[in-house]
């Protein structure tokens, strides 16, 4: 009898799926303590990976091999953040970044310190300790290459996710439904009345629920007919099927999800995740060779059954009436993004360093803001202010090359869960697009780790075998 073995990073795979639950739970690990657990976790299993390759009981994947020019990219802005930190000659530092040359010179004067060698941050260590954060992402990018190198691997980390979803959103929603209002083992102080999980912001809340129905839906569209039916009478028996088949416990998560979102009263959350949805489905009728009708009708009855069955019930009417409250000249943020623009102006090559966002706007901080800012509110502005032009440019290159793979996959692609997939990292990634123009939600751990985790999820879809 042939006794086949597991796979020799079979519980480092288990280990990897662990840290995607850990992290949404202590308030989606954006205080330092378990933003350094999260470093520690992935770097371990990075090394251990590594002593598995050097021993030869792993190799390297098909996706991680063909991923080549999102790798090289990630990698460059990598060394970008690393470059930051680095002390280099002031005359070189003068002709990147002649504001950076004169903060230091005025500074070092004062206090005697000769200014022969300083680095392009405003912050060395901040930007450093940025840079350390900057290697854990790249690393999820890899593991997610490296680990996830069969179909059934891909739905156990789909499966995960989606776990990891309903029960923040049903956590966030019994907490404000019920009135007891706490968060990661404390009572809540802020947004209260709001569905927030174990998150400390709605919005951050929202963002991380959205990528998690992204996956939700990519998944449930791996499990639709894709032959298109032989008659209606088959036809609607199929539609019957998906609502009340063996679909129905994916179909309750999603709905799960949609009520959590509607419930944190996030404006931009309700938005990203409804137009990233009418986006792709919209774009997947178009990519998509002749599209089943089953695939049409899970989007018709998602958005028909949310907005206007779920939305009534949970309390829609509040997003509304907070949108139309909306004004950019009284909304603090929008005064943020406003000084932070003068900041972008005076270092727009190189930035003022990864991670010194905060320490460098309140030299630009107007007088109508009397709160101190740890984020600019907007990722393109802050990113655009730490990183500069440099480092911003390698990051748009690193989305958009990973969100074409994604549409690609979705054109090429024949098998029904590599579909749903890049389907999946498109929705998650179109979403994350809309909700980084009006908050900082990629600055929290959770949420950026997830995300890497959609970009590598264009390259898998794309490259990886079908077994």
């Amino acid at each position: 009898m042939k006794v086949i073995k597991s796979p020799a990073d079979k519980w480092l795979f288990f280990a990897f799926l662990l840290l995607f639950v850990w992290l949404p739970l202590p308030l989606g690990s954006y205080q330092s303590w378990a933003a350094s657990i999260m470093e520690a976790w992935v770097f371990v299993l990075s090394i251990i990976w590594l002593l598995l390759f050097y021993l030869q009981k792993v190799r390297l994947t098909r996706a991680f091999r063909k991923a080549i020019i999102p790798l090289f990219i990630f990698s460059f802005f990598l060394f970008w953040v690393l470059f930051q930190s680095v002390p280099l000659p002031a005359a070189l530092v003068a002709f990147l970044s002649p504001n950076t040359y004169e903060v230091y010179q005025t500074t070092y004067t004062a206090i005697g310190i000769p200014y022969d060698f300083i680095p392009l941050s405003l912050s060395r260590y901040s930007t450093y300790a940025e840079f350390r954060e900057t290697l854990s992402y790249f690393l999820i990018f890899c593991l997610m290459l490296l680990l996830i190198n069969t179909t059934r691997r891909l739905r156990l980390f789909a499966g995960v996710i989606i776990i990891c979803g309903v029960f923040q959103a049903v956590y966030g929603s019994l907490m404000t439904l019920s009135g007891l209002e706490y968060s990661f083992f404390f009572k809540k102080e802020f947004y209260l009345g709001a569905a927030t999980g174990t998150f400390v912001d709605r919005t951050q809340f929202s963002t991380y629920l959205a990528m998690c129905l992204s996956i939700g839906i990519g998944l449930l569209i791996s499990r639709l007919n894709d032959t298109p039916s032989s008659c209606w009478k088959v036809f609607f028996q199929r539609i019957i099927d998906s609502i009340l088949g063996n679909k129905v416990r994916l179909r309750i998560a999603l709905i799960l999800m949609v009520i959590a979102i509607v419930l944190s009263h996030s404006r931009i959350g309700n938005v990203a995740f409804f137009s990233s949805m009418t986006i792709l489905g919209s774009l997947y009728l178009f990519i998509v060779k002749k599209p089943p009708r089953s695939v049409i009708f899970l989007f018709v009855s998602l958005i028909v059954i949310d907005i206007f069955i779920v939305g009534t019930w949970f309390g829609i009417e509040k997003v509304a009436q907070r949108l139309e409250n909306t004004s950019t000249t009284t909304d603090p943020r929008f005064k943020v993004v406003r000084d932070s623009l003068t900041m972008i102006k005076d270092y727009p090559l190189t930035g003022t360093g990864g991670g010194t966002y905060e320490i460098s706007f309140l030299r630009y901080k107007g007088q109508d803001i009397s709160t101190f800012y740890f984020h600019a509110h907007n990722d393109y502005v802050e990113f655009l202010a730490e990183y500069g032009v440099a480092g911003m440019s390698f990051l748009m290159l690193l989305v958009t090359s990973c969100l074409v793979s994604a549409l690609y996959a979705l054109r090429k692609r024949n098998h029904t869960l590599l579909k749903g997939m890049a389907f999946a990292s498109a929705m998650g990634i179109i979403a994350i697009l809309i909700h980084s123009s009006v908050d900082f939600s990629l600055q929290i751990p959770a949420n950026a780790a997830l995300f890497v985790a959609l970009l590598a999820l264009g390259q898998i879809s794309l490259y990886l075998k079908r077994n």
